[in-house]
């Protein structure tokens, strides 16, 4: 059987420029655990959705070969079972410092919004007033949705106490969606209020 290999020596160094899905997937390493890129995409879906995205599988994968050829993560074959062998991954410690700095340091970033609906809206003059209900009505459903998951999520990660500061993130999601559905519901009454005729 293959054994981890051995971590590089600590250094403090001002982290590597690195697009915020490479912190996301060292982030999601950040716990202890010795993950592969699938149980890293699992946990995406089940986490990182919520408020960030769910980058796919060949990303982080992408991301994960990034960290590992700046010394961030680590990688070994361990086995799977009789024929295969699966690939884990762990955070360094110079990727523990990388990311402990990029979190404490780093400037303030604006989120970016890309709020597809709102742009079909903005653009509603070239469709059906009852169209655009539609597609407001869709984006509210979503809403929803998202809202009764991150719920699930949350009440998941109460129970676990290494994850008190995700559980804040999923509280701030429960509350961004509920927004997303009460704004929808508010432009529903805006398109209502429209004389169309």
């Amino acid at each position: 059987m293959a054994n981890p290999p051995t971590s590089p020596p600590r250094s403090k160094t001002v982290p590597k420029s690195l697009p915020a899905t490479a912190w996301a997937v060292l982030g999601l390493l950040s716990f202890g655990r010795d993950l592969t890129g699938y149980d890293l995409k699992k946990w995406a879906d089940a986490s990182l959705r919520f408020f960030y995205w769910s980058p796919a599988i060949s990303q982080i994968y992408g991301e994960l070969r990034r960290l590992e050829s700046i010394g961030y993560v680590e990688s070994w074959a361990a086995p799977q079972d009789e024929l295969r062998n699966k690939r884990l991954y762990r955070i360094t410690p110079l990727g523990r410092d990388a990311l402990t700095t990029w979190v404490r340091d780093s400037p303030v970033e604006p989120p970016v919004l890309k709020h597809g609906v709102a742009l079909r809206i903005w653009l509603g003059h070239l469709a059906d007033p009852a169209a655009l209900r539609e597609i407001v009505a869709a984006h509210r459903e979503y809403a929803v949705e998202m809202l009764a998951a991150v719920s699930e999520a949350r009440r998941t990660a109460a129970t676990n106490p290494d994850w008190t500061y995700p559980e804040v993130v999923e509280r701030w999601g429960e509350r961004y969606w509920a927004a997303e559905r009460d704004l929808a519901d508010a432009m529903l009454r805006d398109l209502d209020e429209l004389d169309l005729t």
